[in-house]
Protein backbone atom coordinates (compact mmCIF):
# COMPACT_ATOMS: atom_id res chain seq x y z
CA UNK A 1 0.00 0.00 0.00
CA UNK A 2 1.30 3.44 -0.81
CA UNK A 3 -0.10 6.56 1.16
CA UNK A 4 -0.32 9.76 -0.39
CA UNK A 5 -2.08 13.00 0.87
CA UNK A 6 -3.04 16.44 -0.67
CA UNK A 7 -0.79 19.60 -0.33
CA UNK A 8 -2.01 22.65 -0.47
CA UNK A 9 -0.35 25.93 -1.27
CA UNK A 10 -1.05 29.60 -1.76
CA UNK A 11 -0.38 29.41 -5.07
CA UNK A 12 -2.52 26.62 -6.31
CA UNK A 13 -0.60 25.72 -9.09
CA UNK A 14 1.66 24.36 -6.93
CA UNK A 15 -0.62 22.40 -4.96
CA UNK A 16 -0.63 18.56 -5.60
CA UNK A 17 -2.96 15.95 -5.35
CA UNK A 18 -3.35 12.46 -3.11
CA UNK A 19 -3.00 10.77 -5.93
CA UNK A 20 -0.25 11.95 -8.14
CA UNK A 21 1.79 11.97 -4.49
CA UNK A 22 0.87 7.98 -3.96
CA UNK A 23 1.47 7.21 -7.71
CA UNK A 24 5.47 9.03 -8.12
CA UNK A 25 5.79 7.53 -4.29
CA UNK A 26 5.24 4.12 -5.62
CA UNK A 27 7.86 4.92 -8.89
CA UNK A 28 10.56 6.25 -6.30
CA UNK A 29 9.99 3.31 -4.54
CA UNK A 30 10.44 0.88 -7.58
CA UNK A 31 6.56 -0.81 -6.99
CA UNK A 32 5.70 -0.95 -10.80
CA UNK A 33 3.62 -1.98 -12.71
CA UNK A 34 0.88 -0.41 -11.13
CA UNK A 35 -2.35 -2.12 -11.32
CA UNK A 36 -4.89 -0.68 -8.84
CA UNK A 37 -5.52 2.95 -8.34
CA UNK A 38 -7.78 3.77 -5.09
CA UNK A 39 -8.79 7.50 -4.56
CA UNK A 40 -10.40 8.04 -1.28
CA UNK A 41 -11.88 11.95 -1.01
CA UNK A 42 -12.68 13.48 2.32
CA UNK A 43 -15.70 14.96 1.04
CA UNK A 44 -19.35 15.66 2.95
CA UNK A 45 -21.64 13.04 2.66
CA UNK A 46 -23.59 14.57 0.19
CA UNK A 47 -20.83 16.27 -1.96
CA UNK A 48 -22.25 15.16 -5.86
CA UNK A 49 -20.19 12.28 -7.21
CA UNK A 50 -18.35 14.76 -9.41
CA UNK A 51 -16.15 16.21 -6.84
CA UNK A 52 -15.21 12.77 -5.24
CA UNK A 53 -13.04 11.75 -8.61
CA UNK A 54 -9.64 12.19 -9.40
CA UNK A 55 -9.02 15.96 -10.94
CA UNK A 56 -7.43 15.92 -15.01
CA UNK A 57 -4.18 16.71 -14.08
CA UNK A 58 -4.38 13.61 -11.74
CA UNK A 59 -6.10 11.42 -14.82
CA UNK A 60 -3.68 12.46 -17.39
CA UNK A 61 -0.84 11.26 -14.63
CA UNK A 62 -2.37 7.80 -14.21
CA UNK A 63 -2.69 7.47 -17.79
CA UNK A 64 0.40 7.71 -18.63
CA UNK A 65 2.09 5.29 -15.55
CA UNK A 66 -1.31 2.90 -15.60
CA UNK A 67 -2.49 0.36 -17.64
CA UNK A 68 -5.99 1.94 -19.52
CA UNK A 69 -8.28 -0.99 -17.95
CA UNK A 70 -6.52 -0.30 -14.25
CA UNK A 71 -9.17 -0.21 -11.96
CA UNK A 72 -9.70 2.70 -10.57
CA UNK A 73 -11.66 2.85 -6.72
CA UNK A 74 -13.37 5.94 -5.50
CA UNK A 75 -14.82 6.23 -2.13
CA UNK A 76 -18.51 7.27 -3.19
CA UNK A 77 -18.99 6.23 -6.35
CA UNK A 78 -17.42 3.16 -6.74
CA UNK A 79 -14.99 1.68 -9.39
CA UNK A 80 -14.05 2.55 -12.94
CA UNK A 81 -11.43 1.78 -15.85
CA UNK A 82 -8.84 3.99 -16.51
CA UNK A 83 -10.22 4.60 -19.66
CA UNK A 84 -13.92 5.50 -18.48
CA UNK A 85 -12.35 8.69 -16.82
CA UNK A 86 -9.99 9.30 -19.28
CA UNK A 87 -10.96 8.18 -23.15
CA UNK A 88 -9.34 10.96 -24.89
CA UNK A 89 -6.31 11.60 -23.53
CA UNK A 90 -3.29 13.35 -24.24
CA UNK A 91 -0.13 11.91 -25.52
CA UNK A 92 3.06 12.67 -26.72
CA UNK A 93 2.55 10.69 -29.96
CA UNK A 94 -0.36 12.62 -31.17
CA UNK A 95 1.80 16.07 -30.50
CA UNK A 96 4.56 15.02 -32.60
CA UNK A 97 3.03 15.12 -35.93
CA UNK A 98 6.49 15.66 -38.36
Amino acid sequence: MIDGCNVENASYGLSICAERVALFTAISQGKQPIELAVSCIDAQSDAPPGSRMPCGACRQVMQELLPANAAIQMDGVGTRQLEQLLPAPFELKQANTN
